[in-house]
């Protein structure tokens, strides 16, 4: 049982009805959170063929950078059997066309993930690592968000990611192979087609280079909000933190409503586009008062950026 449910438990949230009715997943809703995603990133890359120039050229940076986010959250999504109704849809096209375009591994993620949720915020919590390090000077926190817009990040993450998984002699291919040959396939598909296009400039200056900075940024702001620098860490809904955002922050740093997390932790079992139900649910049923609620990203990085 998750460390979550030891004092409040999903049923003091919602009755048997509500249950019911939040928990159904959709295939449609997954076909279209995919869409908009990969939507989003084509009209970006349009905008800059179309208006090449600095001013252009950083929309879709911004832009791109926060769908490849929107991946990551895709996939989280997937990992929880929730972006689509049917399993197989689920499985497959989630690692498709969200965890292979971020040289990621569904099922990996999913393991490490899972013991997460059980596990939030205590010792055993394999995600620790990413909000212990907080509260943080303001001058480490400027050279935390240089070295993101810089990629300096991304390349030490995934060299970090490949040792990993290279491990010992023992396994090693079958662990390479199990990890890496998707994403190859992928990448030799999508650099093959800007090839044929003309455009490998695209491939780097609208994918490679969003990738590398404004994502990794946008990635790290998510990952404070979440679980750092928290009031009560043995409490459920005290924790985890949601952050209620602007418009302009969910397209940036909160992409497809991930900034509901409080709710998703309480209720690992409601798709990313019902949780703002949940959250209004909550509100009702008179929890608000007892959740780590923050409005804004900017209050979030002050929490966590001491003088």
């Amino acid at each position: 049982m998750s460390t979550q449910w030891q004092s409040i438990k999903p049923s003091d949230i919602l009755t048997k009805e509500q249950s019911h009715d939040l928990r159904q997943r959709s295939d449609a809703m997954g076909f279209w959170l995919l869409l908009h995603c990969w939507g989003v990133i084509a009209g970006a890359m349009a905008l800059y063929v179309l208006y090449p120039g600095i001013i252009t050229f950083l929309i879709a940076a911004i832009l791109i950078g926060s769908r490849q986010l929107g991946f990551a959250i895709l996939m989280h999504e997937g990992s929880h059997g929730m972006l689509f109704k049917t399993r197989r849809l689920n499985e497959n096209l989630t690692s498709w066309l969200a965890a292979w375009p971020m040289i990621l591994r569904m099922e990996s993620y999913r393991k490490r993930h899972m013991a997460h949720h059980r596990f939030t915020r205590t010792e055993d919590d394999p995600e620790n690592y990413l909000y212990t390090p907080f509260p943080v000077s303001k001058e480490s926190m400027m050279r935390k968000v240089l070295r993101d817009l810089t990629g300096i990040v991304f390349i030490r993450t995934h060299i970090g990611i490949f040792r990993f998984v290279r491990g010992e002699p023992a396994g090693r291919m079958a662990r390479l192979k199990a990890f890496y040959l998707g994403p190859i396939i992928f990448y030799a598909l999508f650099i093959t087609g800007f090839a044929l296009a003309g455009r490998l400039d695209l491939f780097f200056l609208c994918w490679l280079v969003p990738m590398m900075t404004t994502q990794q940024l946008f990635l790290r702001v998510r990952n404070i909000a979440e679980h750092s620098t928290m009031p009560d860490l043995s409490h459920p809904l005290k924790n985890s933190r949601t952050t209620l955002v602007s418009l302009w922050e969910r397209m940036t740093f909160a992409p497809y409503y991930v900034n509901y997390h409080i709710e998703h932790h309480m209720l690992p079992f409601v798709p990313c586009w019902r949780l703002p139900d949940v959250h209004r649910i909550m509100l009702e049923k008179g929890f608000g008062e007892e959740m780590e609620i923050r409005r804004g990203y900017w209050d979030v990085l002050k929490l966590n950026a001491t003088a």
